[in-house]
C-alpha cells in the first residue's frame, strides 16, 4: 500500500480507540504522548488503561461499540478482537469523514502507525504500510543503534541557528547552505568523539 508520510499535530484533537487490550494500550500511549484527547470504548479494559482512566489521562466507556462513539472524533482506531466490528467501525468512520486505523486489517483503514525512533525532537518513522508492524519495529531498532542521542542535540543547535538566520532576513538558499554545512560539521564532530572513546 502506497501512503503519504505525514506528521499530524494531535494536541487537543479528539481520538477514539475502540478496544481495550494490549494493542489498544500501545496506540493509546502514542496518542497521549502526542497530546490527543483520548476516549476508549471497550467491553473489557486492561488494567493499564483503567489506571490511566483513573488518573484522568483519558475518558472511557465500558461497553460494546455503537456508532455514536465516533461523535466529534478526529481519529478513530479500531482494535477490537472482532474483525466484523472493526469493519463496521471503519465503515461508520468513513461515512462521517473521520480518519480511521484498523489494527487487524490496516489496508481497510486510512492510516497506520509507524514504528518511531525519537532523539529529542528528531523523529524517524519506519512504516511497512501495515504489512508487517514487527518488521518496522526491528528496522527502527537497528537504526537506533546508529542514530544516538547526539542527533537530538545537533537538531537543537541547528534549530537555534536557523532561528537566527530567519531573523536576519537571509535568503532561503543561503540559509540552507549554512545549515547543511553546520549539520555536516556537527555530525563529523560527534562521530570523531565516538570513535576516540576507549
Amino acid at each position: 500500500m502506497s501512503t503519504l508520510a505525514l506528521n499530524i499535530d494531535m494536541r487537543g484533537k479528539p481520538a477514539v480507540i475502540i478496544g481495550g487490550g494490549a494493542v489498544a494500550l500501545r496506540k493509546l500511549r502514542n496518542l497521549l504522548t502526542a497530546g490527543a484527547l483520548v476516549r476508549v470504548v471497550a467491553a473489557n479494559i486492561c488494567p493499564e488503561i483503567d489506571a490511566l482512566m483513573v488518573s484522568g489521562a483519558l475518558t472511557a466507556r465500558v461497553g460494546g461499540y455503537v456508532e455514536s462513539d465516533l461523535d466529534n472524533a478526529f481519529l478513530v482506531i479500531a482494535v477490537t478482537d472482532n474483525a466484523d466490528v472493526n469493519k463496521q467501525i471503519c465503515a461508520d468512520a468513513r461515512t462521517r469523514g473521520i480518519l480511521v486505523a484498523v489494527a487487524d486489517d490496516p489496508a481497510t483503514g486510512d492510516c497506520t502507525f509507524p514504528a518511531v525512533l525519537r532523539r529529542g525532537d528528531l523523529e524517524i518513522a519506519v512504516s511497512t504500510g501495515g504489512r508487517s508492524p514487527t518488521f518496522a519495529v526491528d528496522v527502527r531498532d537497528r537504526i537506533a543503534g546508529h542514530i544516538g542521542h547526539e542527533y537530538g542535540i545537533i537538531l537543537d543547535r541547528l534549530a537555534a541557528e536557523r532561528e537566527k538566520l530567519l531573523t536576519n532576513g537571509s535568503s532561503s538558499t543561503y540559509n540552507t547552505q549554512v545549515l547543511r554545512s553546520l549539520a555536516s560539521r556537527l555530525l563529523d564532530q560527534f562521530t570523531e568523539r565516538k570513535e576516540s572513546l576507549p
